[in-house]
């Protein structure tokens, strides 16, 4: 689709992407670390962060402009991090997925709280231009790929489909008739919460400025590369690196030790994600999904690919 087209078609557009947002949110990283392409807020010491951003519309050739995938991250009772991309992303089996399942089955509660322990994580990537980043100001003006969890998800789904009726909906990724959006952070009860993000009141970005807009589409980042087979592992390499963080034989596919052994051991309390994983028989998971821990588990993602 080229600049001229994504102007004359923006109207039509807006339906498929009210639709395919309704899909993936009633639906319960390629790794990001090191990419230079990706872009996140900056908090300060006490947790809070603040920055404008704009959503953009999807490059030529892709038909929605965010991606959505899943990876899982914890840490074993061996002291080693599993955190890698889940094949469920690409419509694959997934050895954890596989193994979560068969510990929700088994009946007990100890094994259900390992299960929610080393859930799915959801991330959404869309490519966004920077409006206001007070931390960095170097970043203003340039378009980035941004990675987000599902409450800003949330916050966009409202966007185009408001709960009240004096609210007119609108297209957070249109040029013309998008708006920009605020991220407010701030640490709540020890996690990162986005609660408080809202988008700004609808206006044309560079106030319609075609030379302008038309420079920032010929920026955009292709977002396939984070569901390209090729960044995910193969089934058999991530069960073995599955096995060894757990610390059981090569081939074996049963619950561990129960939770109550398990956590006698020293320094083994869990950083995950509270973003709630659909299972096939009983989903009823915790969602704190107004939390976020990715900058906790980036560090860590750096020492399991170390191990």
């Amino acid at each position: 689709m080229s600049f001229a087209n994504l102007k004359s078609s923006r109207g039509s557009s807006f339906d498929k992407l009210v639709k395919a947002a309704e899909a993936v949110s009633t639906k319960t990283e390629s790794s990001s670390y090191g990419d230079d392409r990706l872009w996140k807020p900056t908090r300060d010491k006490a947790g809070n962060g603040y920055a404008v951003i704009r959503f953009l519309p999807a490059q030529e050739g892709e038909d929605l402009p965010w991606v959505r995938y899943w990876d899982h991250g914890f840490k074993g009772p061996t002291g080693l991090w599993y955190i890698e991309n889940s094949l469920t992303s690409i419509g694959q089996e997934d050895p954890v997925s596989e193994m979560n399942s068969v510990l929700w089955n088994s009946g007990r509660d100890e094994d259900k709280t390992i299960a929610r322990e080393r859930k799915r994580r959801l991330h959404y990537v869309s490519n966004v231009l920077v409006i206001s980043d007070p931390s960095n100001p170097e970043n203003e003006g340039k378009v980035f790929l941004y990675k987000f969890g599902k409450k800003i998800f949330d916050k966009i789904m409202e966007s185009m489909q408001p709960a009240f009726e004096d609210e007119e909906p609108i297209n957070p990724y249109d040029f013309w008739e998008g708006a920009d959006f605020k991220i407010k952070i701030r640490k709540v009860e020890g996690w990162v919460n986005y609660d408080k993000s809202e988008f700004a009141t609808q206006s044309a970005l560079y106030s319609g400025d075609e030379s302008r807009l038309e420079e920032v589409y010929n920026k955009l980042y292709s977002l396939q590369d984070f569901l390209d087979p090729k960044n995910y592992k193969s089934y058999n390499d991530l069960k073995s690196k599955m096995n060894k963080v757990l610390g059981i034989d090569a081939g074996v596919m049963t619950p561990e030790p129960s939770v109550s052994d398990v956590m006698e051991a020293p320094e083994i309390k869990q950083v995950v994600s509270p973003v709630v994983e659909t299972l096939t028989v009983d989903t009823s998971y915790t969602d704190n999904s107004a939390v976020d821990e990715d900058e906790t588990l980036s560090y860590f993602a750096k020492l399991a690919k170390e191990s």
